[in-house]
């Protein structure tokens, strides 16, 4: 009888709390509790608080699902999760919600718009209450596949070209043009530029906002100078070795994110090419380690966890607010943040390739100088 009697205790002792425990513990009524877990102010919030923690109170979210029609959870597209930028952004997502209000499924396209539709039609099979995503590119059709289901959807860093969706980008025309600014101002004429996809959002208008930049300053760019690559880290070694192979040489470089960044940087450390006295540089993100190299990068920062905190804020409204509203666009500012990877060039070229600017004037032609073999120095440092 003594091991029976044990027996049944145990099992009361693990017994799951209920709504009704918390209601007794915290002395309110159950529609009281329950309004306070659908995060609606109760003035006993407090107890109620105490009274969870104290039974650790955890809700039966499938119940709740069923009766709710709502599933608390969220899913997050993004391109390439091992990028850090994205990292930034479901950061800033997750610091929008409290504690136990969704759940966040993390999925990654892979830049490739077969895999964005089939992870959709996954998040839709598993009714998702919103969805967070950057498009593969901006003819992706996946988010007017989820308007046609009636799921909210907020897009973050990209657009398409149905542009009536909510979206929360950056400035990125205008960072890339202070990028071209900056190094023609410091007296270079020949800049290597690695863009990024021209049918994403922030590929394209990188490249429209250097172009428009070198025009500010009276320069054209010559296309023969400019490579696009894939937003990934090897994209960017082997773009930055195609320019440092050309005729005449690069005193300068633009790179249009931060993975290609790690790559060119890789291409000019293995080259034995020395910044700023060889080549300056200056890339489009900031990363952990730009401060660390030698030397440090100057670099197009944006404000990334604030475009998830944004993006989420957006689409808690959609979810809640039952009447149909405009689109929003919200735009984040971009600055440069200059460091010490850009110098003068060099009196003389030392590499081989570069992009060419001319000032449109057919006397002078294309800007360039005369074509050197390629003289890597003996030492590079990162």
């Amino acid at each position: 009888m003594l091991v029976k009697s044990l027996s049944v205790t145990s099992r009361a002792a693990h017994k799951p709390a209920t709504i009704k425990d918390v209601a007794a513990r915290a002395g309110v009524s159950m529609a009281t509790v329950s309004r306070f877990l659908n995060g609606n102010r109760v003035r006993e919030a407090q107890r109620i608080g105490e009274a969870i923690e104290a039974l650790t109170f955890r809700p039966n979210q499938l119940a709740r699902s069923l009766k709710s029609g709502s599933t608390q959870t969220i899913g997050v597209l993004v391109p390439d999760i091992s990028n850090p930028f994205f990292a930034d952004i479901v950061k800033g997502i997750e610091s929008v919600m409290r504690a136990g209000e969704y759940s966040l499924l993390l999925c990654n396209t892979d830049e490739n718009v077969e895999r964005e539709r089939t992870v959709i039609n996954l998040l839709l099979q598993k009714q998702v209450d919103g969805i967070l995503m950057a498009p593969a590119t901006e003819w992706s059709d996946a988010p007017l596949m989820l308007r046609a289901r009636h799921v909210p959807v907020v897009l973050i860093d990209r657009r398409i070209e149905a542009d009536d969706f909510d979206v929360v980008l950056v400035d990125n025309v205008n960072g890339a043009a202070q990028a071209a600014e900056y190094l023609v101002s410091l007296g270079h004429e020949r800049i290597a530029m690695v863009s990024g996809p021209l049918d994403t959002t922030p590929g394209r208008e990188r490249y429209e906002g250097f172009l428009q930049g070198l025009r500010a300053t009276g320069h054209e760019l010559d296309e023969r100078y400019l490579e696009v690559a894939d937003f990934r880290e090897d994209g960017g070694y082997q773009a930055a070795l195609r320019r440092l192979a050309m005729q005449p040489a690069p005193t300068a470089i633009f790179v249009s994110n931060n993975l290609m960044s790690v790559g060119a940087l890789r291409a000019i450390y293995n080259l034995g090419i020395r910044i700023p006295s060889e080549i300056s540089f200056v890339g489009f993100d900031d990363l952990a380690l730009a401060e660390l190299t030698s030397p440090p990068l100057t670099v197009i920062s944006r404000p990334s966890t604030e475009q998830g905190v944004l993006a989420m804020r957006l689409l808690k409204f959609r979810m809640e607010d039952t009447a149909e509203a405009a689109p929003r666009k919200i735009v984040l500012e971009t600055r440069l943040t200059v460091r010490g990877s850009c110098a003068s060039p060099p009196a003389e070229p030392t590499l081989a390739g570069g992009l060419a600017l001319s000032t449109g004037a057919p006397a002078r032609g294309v800007v360039g100088g005369p074509q050197r073999a390629h003289e890597p120095a003996s030492t590079g440092t990162l």
